[in-house]
C-alpha cells in the first residue's frame, strides 16, 4: 500500500529508508517546538498554547505537502518570519497579535491566488538553471554556517566579524567531536549516520560539563506530558486593519513584506531541496511546482487559523533527503513525529545544540557539492552564481541572496546584448528586488 501510494519503487527507495529519513528531518528541526513559542510569546500570546499550535501546524502543513506533491518537504512556522511577526508587526508597529494573524491570513490568500493562476510557478521558471544550482549551494553554506554558529565553533567578533570559539569549552568540544563523528559515519556509508550521531552526542552530553557547572544534556523532568490547549490562540485572528484607513496604510507594506520574503524563501528552499533529491527535470524545471506552491499557500492559511506566524518549507528537509528520503512518506513520517512530540516534548527538548549542529554542518557539505554543476569556466554564469552562493549566508536571508543573483544576471544579460536569456518575469522580479534594496518600493522591515 505504501509503495503504491508514494511510488517508492519508481523513486528507488524503501519504506524503512523513508521512515529513517523522516526521523532525521524531525530530529534536525525539532528545535522549532521550543524556539517558535519562545519568540511569539513576546507578543503576549500564551506560550503553552503556542507549543501545541507549532506542532499541529507543522504536522498539518507537512501532510498537505506530502499528499499534494509526494515530495520529502517538511513545513513549519518559519524562523525569521516569526521574528518579523513579533518584533516588527506587533512590538514595532504596536498592532495586536490577533491583527498580525489576520495579515498572515491575507498574505495566504494572495499566495493562493498567485499559485492557482500559475504566476508563482512562472517565477520559479524564470530563475536560470545556474542560479537554481547556486541557490542549492548557498543554502548549503547557510546551513553549515548555522550549524557552526549553533555549536559555538564560530562566534561573532567586532573586528573580524567571526572567529573560532573556545574549543576548550565542553559544549564546543563535544560539538566538534560530533562533526567529526558524523563525517566519519557518513563517509563509511552507515545507514542513518546523522541520526546515530545525534543520539551518541546527546547521550555523551549527559557527562560533559558546561561553564556554569551544569551538563550539556539535561535529564528530562518527565518523559511524557499532556499537550496544552490551543484555545488561547486558535481562530483568534482579527481584520480591523481592513476597515480602518490608518491601520490599512500601516498593514499594506507589512503584508507585502510577508509576501516577498515568504515567496522567495519558499522558492529557494523548494529548489534547493528538490534538486538535491534529484526531483528537478533535466531542464531545471520542477515537476508539480504548481501543486507544491498551492500546498504552501494552504499551509499559510492554516497557520493563521491555528494561531501562529507564517509556515514555510524548511531547509532542514535537506537532512532527510541526505538520509535517503525521496517521497512524501518521509514528510508523512515527520508529520506523525510532530504529533507524537506533543506527548514527548520534555524528552525531545533535551537534545542539545551540540548534537544537532553537526547534522547541519554535514548537510551543508552535501548541498555544496552541487557547485560542480555550475559552468564556472563561463564567467557570465559564474558571477551571478557566486554572488548568490555567498549572498545567502552573508545576508542571512535566502530571499535576499536570490535577489542579488537575479539582479546581477539581469544586468549582465542586458549589458552583453543577450536580453532574451532572462524571461520577462525574471526581469520583473529582479526589478522588485532592486527597488526593495534601494528602498524605492514599500517592501522591507
Amino acid at each position: 500500500m505504501l509503495n503504491q501510494s508514494f511510488q517508492l519503487d519508481r523513486h528507488r527507495t524503501t519504506a524503512s529508508r523513508e521512515f529513517q529519513a523522516g526521523l532525521t528531518t524531525f530530529t534536525a528541526m525539532a528545535y522549532i517546538l521550543a524556539v517558535n513559542p519562545t519568540i511569539l510569546a513576546n507578543t503576549g500570546m500564551d506560550k503553552g498554547a503556542l507549543i501545541t499550535v507549532t506542532a499541529l501546524t507543522a504536522a498539518l502543513s507537512t501532510l498537505i505537502m506530502a499528499f499534494l506533491t509526494n515530495y520529502p518537504i517538511v513545513l513549519a512556522p518559519g524562523m525569521g518570519i516569526n521574528a518579523f511577526f513579533t518584533f516588527t508587526i506587533v512590538l514595532g508597529k504596536g498592532l495586536p497579535w490577533s491583527e498580525a494573524l489576520g495579515m498572515v491570513f491575507v498574505n495566504g490568500l494572495i499566495f493562493l491566488a498567485l499559485s492557482v493562476s500559475g504566476i508563482r510557478e512562472k517565477i520559479i521558471a524564470a530563475i536560470p538553471y545556474s542560479l537554481k544550482t547556486a541557490i542549492t549551494c548557498g543554502i548549503g553554506l547557510f546551513i553549515a554556517f548555522i550549524g557552526l554558529k549553533n555549536g559555538g565553533i564560530i562566534v561573532s567578533d567586532p573586528v573580524t566579524f567571526v572567529r573560532v570559539g573556545d574549543f576548550a569549552s565542553g559544549p564546543v568540544a563535544l560539538c566538534l567531536a560530533g562533526v567529526l563523528l558524523t563525517i566519519i559515519l557518513v563517509a563509511r556509508g552507515l545507514p542513518g549516520a546523522i541520526v546515530i550521531s545525534i543520539a551518541i552526542v546527546t547521550v555523551a552530553g549527559l557527562f560533559v560539563p558546561t561553564a556554569a557547572g551544569a551538563r550539556v544534556t539535561q535529564f528530562p523532568t518527565s518523559l511524557v506530558a499532556l499537550p496544552h490547549s490551543p484555545a488561547p490562540v486558535f481562530l483568534k485572528l482579527t481584520f480591523q486593519f481592513l476597515t480602518s484607513g490608518s491601520a490599512f496604510a500601516v498593514a499594506v507594506p507589512l503584508i507585502l513584506t510577508l509576501l516577498l520574503v515568504d515567496m522567495f524563501d519558499n522558492i529557494g528552499t523548494l529548489i534547493g531541496v528538490t534538486k538535491r533529491a534529484g526531483l528537478l527535470a533535466a531542464d531545471g524545471s520542477l515537476p508539480k511546482a504548481g501543486r507544491a506552491l498551492i500546498a504552501d499557500s494552504l499551509a499559510t492559511l492554516a497557520s493563521a487559523l491555528l494561531g501562529t506566524s507564517t509556515v514555510v518549507s524548511y531547509i532542514e528537509s535537506a537532512a532527510g533527503v541526505e538520509a535517503g528520503g525521496r517521497t512524501g512518506l518521509t514528510s508523512l513520517t515527520t508529520a506523525a513525529l510532530f504529533l507524537l512530540a506533543l506527548f514527548f516534548t520534555p524528552l525531545i527538548l533535551i537534545v542539545p545544540a551540540a548534537a544537532t549542529a553537526p547534522a547541519l554542518v554535514v548537510v551543508g557539505i552535501f548541498m555544496l557539492q552541487s557547485v560542480v554543476d555550475i559552468e564556472m569556466s563561463d564567467f557570465r554564469a559564474a558571477a551571478p552564481a557566486v554572488l548568490t552562493i555567498v549572498g545567502i549566508p552573508l545576508t542571512f536571508s535566502i530571499a535576499e541572496g536570490i535577489g542579488i543573483g537575479l539582479i546581477t544576471a539581469a544586468l549582465l544579460a542586458l549589458a552583453l546584448g543577450k536580453p532574451k536569456s532572462i524571461t520577462p518575469i525574471g526581469y520583473l522580479v529582479a526589478a522588485v528586488f532592486f527597488l526593495q534594496f534601494f528602498k524605492l518600493f514599500p517592501f522591507g522591515s
